[in-house]
């Protein structure tokens, strides 16, 4: 996947994807963390790639995104895990 960073800012980080539905995943749980201010996605035409914005207050966004992702990580591994159970029986 290309990720395109396109502002880096202590608080403030925008990061083009090119894929709406995991802006959608990453927006969802970045919620999850009490630093973050805004976690939203935009696209500024049907064409263009979507733009994730993250503002945090009290932790540095790189970190707050940084951890969103391992989150996201270890609960796919954990769903990956339970469907193979699952499948076996």
């Amino acid at each position: 996947m290309i990720v395109k960073v396109l502002k880096n800012g202590k608080n403030h980080l925008e990061i083009e994807l090119e894929n709406l539905t995991i802006a959608e995943l990453v927006r969802n749980e970045l919620w999850e963390d009490s630093a973050i201010s805004v976690a939203a996605w935009k696209k500024s035409h049907p064409t263009k790639n979507p733009v994730l914005v993250v503002k945090t207050t009290g932790k540095a966004a790189r970190k707050v995104l940084i951890d969103c992702l391992e989150r996201i990580g270890k609960n796919n591994k954990k769903m990956i895990d339970e469907a193979k159970k699952s499948l076996k029986k």
